[in-house]
């Protein structure tokens, strides 16, 4: 399933709403943070609590979430997965969410939390990973796409030291 528009700000506002509990990560962070890049997909890394990943899977069912899958298979992401330590990567009807429910260093929303900044953007507020953080998370990647996007968001957090 491609969807039929790419809406990241539709994604967010669903998933607010809903009162789902996540931390914005990747290039979404970045792009929040002031970074002059664009970014196709939403990152989040969501609490795991039953109440809140009962209502990730709501807004999933809702957006008709599924797996991006290579065989084409038509798989919806289930509870247990939701409440893992992997991650999904999602097509739904406003664009691709990746789920991310542990990071590859073991930390997962509740680690995370501490280190996101509360932000608006329009009338959402939302819990997006500090700079700091960001960058070493990019930095330790070993991605050529991370390794691009960390100098400017070195530069972002210099500007912001130096107010």
């Amino acid at each position: 399933m491609q969807p039929s528009r790419v809406d990241l700000e539709a994604l967010l506002r669903a998933l607010t709403v809903a009162d789902v509990r996540f931390v914005i990560v990747g290039g979404a962070a970045a792009v929040l943070h002031g970074a002059p890049v664009t970014t196709l997909d939403l990152d989040i890394v969501p609490e795991q609590s039953n109440v809140n990943t009962e209502r990730l899977q709501g807004v999933l069912r809702d957006h008709h979430a599924v797996i991006r899958d290579p065989a084409g298979r038509h798989l919806e992401p289930s509870l247990q997965a939701l409440r893992g330590s992997g991650q999904l990567q999602l097509i739904t009807d406003l664009g691709p969410l990746d789920i991310l429910c542990r990071l590859r260093d073991g930390r997962g929303y509740d680690e995370l939390a501490l280190h996101a900044d509360d932000m608006a953007a329009d009338d959402l507020g939302l819990q997006v990973l500090d700079l700091e953080t960001l960058i070493e998370i990019k930095s330790s990647t070993g991605r050529a796409k991370d390794r691009l996007v960390v100098p400017l968001l070195l530069a972002i957090l210099k500007g912001d030291t130096a107010r």
